[in-house]
Parts: structure tokens; C-alpha cells; sequence
């Protein structure tokens, strides 16, 4: 992996505008940065990202089928008790998922490990599958790339795929996002295009404008009844809602399904180390409340297999809450000191995991995370974004990619 500065085009806002990217620049700030991009070979891709990936999401769905045969880690992955029915029902019914983005620390050196998965609610979908797409065919063709250079995207095919996978030919989805919120609304809109060249009938509703039927049936603001939801509304704030109650005797189909709660949960870090201790591709993680006296010195670890990484926790430490956005309440320890906290502090009230500390690469001054996209089960593309921090927030950048060799 290395970052190369290459000429922006000379028109790239206007193709921006002209395709309704309008969160291209957020914050008074560049979102979407061409300035440079990172260069990967193919072996690297496939060795050191798209296989790993694909891996830890199929340890993720062990850890799932793990957790919902056992009350105490339900408990731990803060879901409400009256959720936890629709929960594993989800999971035990073979309710199909549809995609998340893995955020993965990678140096171009060590294997890739897994930061955190948000599975159910994730953005920067339409610019990794769209937009840096068109980046690539339009500096191939102006010269400024190689005519043989590739990019690991294969995300808008794999999503067309999955739709006809599941679902039935012509039927409809709704798909909903909170109003004014630009980038949400390009995310479903990505979705719904998959959607409407797999064959399906995709319409688009203001989350607040969902309501229930006489009948308890879900509809839009035409009064069309919803069978089957796209939402980009996360489960945890969806168990804690008025309408909970009603997604089971309703009969709406939920796209993502319930049981991905627990896999875009911070929670399951801890989980995944329980299962594959040692991973390559995992930081030892586990929850804040059964190491935190070891942490502070002031007494033993009520944890399994601790001990076997209490140097490696010691040296460093990122302790986060189970559920939160754009690196909100999320603290880094070093040597015992806290070096970096994050000026969000919403989420304070969320019960806490720790993890280890693996220090981002530096390149040209910022520090890269590899957004691994999962489609179905299998990982199929990737978008990379970039903060001068060292926890990833919402002004960070995101860069295109191109394979070369």
C-alpha cells in the first residue's frame, strides 16, 4: 500500500453536482479528496484484505449463533430484554442479511485487523461504489492512470446479485433514511439503483413519514403498506422506539434483519476474541467492566485469557462504547495515560469495551482506514477514509484506490 499524489480532474465537482453528490465537501472541508490515492497490488488485496475479510465475517456469524443460545451475552450486548425474542428469531429463522463495511487498520505490512463492523447501518456506500469508480475509468482514459490499472469494487454488481437472491422477482421495497441528511439519502439511493436492476420495484420514504396502519401494518406517507424496509435506522435506536413493538405482529420484512444488532455492536469484539483468541486479524478485546480494575492496577481481571495479552493492553488501549457514530466517546490509553479523547462525549452512558491499541500508519500527514464492504457473506470491495486524528471522526476524508500489479 502506498499513497500517490495524482492530478484531480480538472472538472470532478461539476460531475459531482451533475450526479447529486452533494456532500462532496461537508464542514467547510473536502469529504471526497482525488488529490491523491492509494496504490495496492492485487495479491495484496486478495491476501491481505478481501480473504480476511470474508473470514472475520463468517466469525462474526459464529459469534452471533453464540450469543443468542446464551442470556448473559445477550445481556452484555445492551439489547432491551423485550427485543431479545425478535432478536433470535431473526437469527434462527435465516433471515438473509445484505451488506456492512468492516473498518480495518491496515499498514501495508502486518495483516489487517478488525477496528470495529457496522453491519446494519453503514454509509460511504454510493462514493466507494460509484464515485471512485468513475474516478478510475476517467483518469485511465485522460492518461493519468495505466490503462491496466484495476480497483478491488465490485460492490454495486454484488449488491444486484444479492437482491435477487433475496427477494422475490417484482417485489416492492421502501427504502427510508432521516430527511435533510445528504449522505443518508445517497446511501439508499445506491441501494434502491441495485435494487431496481435486479427486478424490483424500489420506492423512497422519509423515515418520519413511516405510521401504522388500523390494521398495524407498516406505510408510507401515500398510505402504501411496507412489506419489506430498507432502513438506514440502527437497530439500537429502533429497539428503544415506540414502533418496536410492533416490526414482529406487523409482518414487515426488515432489511438489515434484527439479529445484525449484534454484529454492529461494539460488543462483539470481545465475543470474537472469546472465539478465536490469537486471530491474526483480531485485537484482543474484551468487556470494560471485567477488566477495568486490572487496567487501573487496582486489582485482578474477572476475564478469560487476559492474562495471556495484559502486556499488549498495557502498552495500549482504546476503550469505546458498544454503540456509537463517528468515533463519539472513544478514548485512547497508552502506558496507563489517556493520550486522545474524543470531543464527543454523547455516548458516555453506553456500557464500555476496551481493545487493543494499533496504532494507525501515518501517510502524508493523515492516517488511512480500510473500509472492507461485505456483500451477502463475501467481502467485495473497499473504500478507504482518512483523519489527521487518531480516531476517525466525521470530518474525515475519504480517498480513492486503484490496484496496480
Amino acid at each position: 500500500m502506498e499513497k500517490r499524489a495524482i492530478a484531480p480532474r480538472p472538472n470532478w465537482r461539476d460531475e459531482a453536482e451533475r450526479l447529486g453528490f452533494t456532500f462532496a465537501d461537508m464542514h467547510g472541508a473536502p469529504y471526497w479528496d482525488e488529490s491523491s490515492a492509494y496504490e495496492f497490488s492485487l495479491a495484496e488485496i486478495e491476501d491481505k484484505i478481501e480473504d480476511p475479510a470474508t473470514e472475520l465475517h463468517a466469525l462474526c456469524r459464529e459469534a452471533v449463533d453464540r450469543i443468542v443460545a446464551d442470556e448473559d451475552l445477550m445481556a452484555r450486548m445492551g439489547i432491551p430484554h423485550a427485543r431479545w425474542d425478535l432478536v433470535a428469531e431473526s437469527w434462527r429463522h435465516g433471515e438473509p442479511e445484505l451488506y456492512g463495511r468492516m473498518d480495518l487498520g491496515y499498514d501495508g505490512a502486518a495483516p489487517a485487523v478488525l477496528l470495529e463492523y457496522n453491519a446494519d447501518t453503514p454509509t460511504s456506500l454510493y462514493e466507494s461504489a460509484s464515485f471512485q469508480w468513475l474516478w478510475l475509468e476517467q483518469q485511465i482514459e485522460a492518461g493519468v492512470l495505466d490503462a491496466g490499472d484495476d480497483q478491488f469494487n465490485g460492490i454495486h454488481e454484488a449488491l444486484i446479485e444479492r437482491w435477487r437472491q433475496i427477494a422475490e422477482p417484482g417485489a416492492h421495497v421502501h427504502f427510508a433514511a432521516m430527511k435533510d441528511m445528504p449522505e443518508d439519502y445517497a446511501t439508499v439511493e445506491a441501494m434502491a439503483w441495485a435494487a431496481r436492476e435486479a427486478g424490483l420495484g424500489a420506492h423512497y420514504t422519509d423515515l418520519e413519514s413511516i405510521g401504522l396502519t388500523n390494521e398495524g401494518q407498516f406505510a408510507d406517507n401515500e398510505d402504501r403498506v411496507i412489506g419489506t424496509l430498507f432502513k438506514l435506522y440502527p437497530w439500537e435506536d429502533l429497539f428503544r422506539d415506540e414502533f418496536a413493538a410492533h416490526v414482529q405482529p406487523s409482518g414487515v420484512r426488515m432489511i438489515e434483519p434484527a439479529w445484525k444488532a449484534l454484529v454492529s455492536n461494539k460488543a462483539i469484539l470481545p465475543v470474537l476474541w472469546q472465539i478465536a483468541p490469537g486471530h491474526p486479524n483480531l485485537l484482543p478485546a474484551f468487556f470494560w467492566d471485567d477488566v477495568s480494575d486490572a487496567l487501573s492496577g487496582g486489582g485482578a481481571a474477572r476475564a478469560d485469557g487476559f492474562d495471556a495479552v495484559a502486556d499488549r493492553l498495557a502498552r495500549g488501549y482504546v476503550k469505546k462504547p458498544i454503540f456509537s457514530r463517528e468515533g463519539a466517546s472513544v478514548t485512547i490509553v497508552e502506558g496507563g495515560r489517556v493520550t486522545e479523547t474524543a470531543p464527543n462525549r454523547e455516548y458516555d452512558d453506553q456500557p464500555m469495551i476496551v481493545q487493543e491499541y494499533w496504532p494507525l500508519p501515518i501517510m502524508d500527514g493523515f492516517r488511512p482506514i480500510i473500509g472492507a464492504w461485505i456483500v451477502g457473506e463475501t467481502c467485495c470491495g473497499m473504500g478507504i477514509r482518512e483523519d489527521q486524528a487518531r480516531i476517525t471522526q466525521d470530518l474525515s476524508r475519504f480517498k480513492p484506490h486503484y490496484i496496480r500489479g
